[in-house]
């Protein structure tokens, strides 16, 4: 089992950035893929970002947030982080983050574990 807890997320005006933490215990941490989910009121679950099991190795975005939010890992601190910037009202969410064993994905179907989830909410 990986356990995974969220934290970092809040209320911030547009414009402003945000950095969300994902501790994992429970298992190798190095040996997982970890991504970055989100879900807004009434609607699906979409993939925000996702890295390799290296730190500083492979990462995929969502188009949606390409340029604007950074992935990174320290497998050191088992924690992935998200950096937000540039946050809009669209960014309101829950933030989720999930492992996989091997090779990141951004389809949500490949995750094993999922954390709580951290709300971010972006006023105009």
């Amino acid at each position: 089992q990986v356990q995974l807890v969220e934290s970092g997320g809040g209320l911030v005006q547009a414009g402003a950035s945000l950095r969300l933490s994902c501790a994992a215990s429970g298992r190798t941490f190095s040996n997982y893929a970890m991504a970055w989910f989100r879900q807004a009121p009434g609607k699906e679950r979409e993939s925000v970002a996702a890295t390799g099991l290296r730190t500083g190795g492979i990462k995929l975005y969502a188009d949606s947030v390409k340029g604007r939010f950074t992935i990174s890992r320290d497998n050191a601190k088992n924690t992935v982080y998200l950096q937000m910037n540039s946050l809009n009202v669209e960014d309101t969410a829950v933030y989720y983050c999930a492992a996989k064993w091997g090779d990141p994905a951004l389809s949500s179907a490949y995750y094993d574990y999922w954390g709580q989830g951290t709300q971010v909410t972006v006023s105009s």
